[in-house]
């Protein structure tokens, strides 16, 4: 794997990318397009304002979502994972997240379909293709990969950065050894776009 990030002149990024991964991160982003589901649309039939006013006011889930993925990008806004929450704390969670998940979950679904956009669009050649990312872009793609990250972390129980470093060490016939590569190989994209977009 060796995509990493370079600035363009017009503040976006350039990347080259070459058929594995290109295929790598396709996939990825829509396993997780899956897991998050179809995006939820306004009940209507009236005009586009009216479909505006459903979506702002429509109500979203308040319980927290049973796949431990989901629960990591879409966590409880009051608490922490070394608070044990009373009633109170439940209770506003459960309105926060009634009246918030569904603009965090189909942000998060916009950035996904980025990647699976920008990638799709590559004309790729043998070996593989240069993907340019205009700043708009950059700031989906950097969601999309911190999502991506966030979700195999959690299905490697990841809990801190010393943790990628031990997993690293894995024998190669270990099962999770390619989803600890991808992590890695996720975090190194994820660290040159930020460079490329600050340096």
């Amino acid at each position: 794997m060796t995509g990493q990030f370079e600035p363009l002149p017009d503040g976006g990024a350039a990347a080259p990318l070459d058929d594995v991964e290109i295929s790598i991160l396709r996939s990825l982003a829509v396993q997780l397009l899956e897991l998050m589901g179809p995006g939820v649309e306004p009940a209507g039939g009236g005009d586009d304002s009216d479909d505006l006013l459903a979506s702002i006011f429509s109500d979203g889930p308040s319980e927290p979502p049973a796949d431990p993925v989901l629960a990591r990008l879409f966590p409880d806004a009051y608490g922490g994972p070394d608070l044990v929450p009373d009633d109170d704390v439940r209770a506003a969670s459960a309105e926060f997240r009634r009246y918030t998940e569904n603009d965090l979950r189909a942000r998060k679904r916009e950035d996904a379909l980025a990647l699976v956009r920008a990638l799709d669009a590559l004309e790729s050649a043998k070996g593989g293709a240069v993907l340019r990312l205009n700043p708009d872009e950059c700031r989906q793609w950097l969601g999309g990969l911190n999502d991506l990250r966030l979700a195999i972390g959690t299905r490697l129980e990841v809990t801190d950065e010393d943790d990628g470093g031990e997993l690293l060490r894995l024998p190669d016939s270990d099962p999770r050894k390619p989803m600890v590569l991808a992590y890695l190989w996720l975090g190194g994209l994820q660290e040159t776009l930020v460079e490329a977009l600050t340096g």
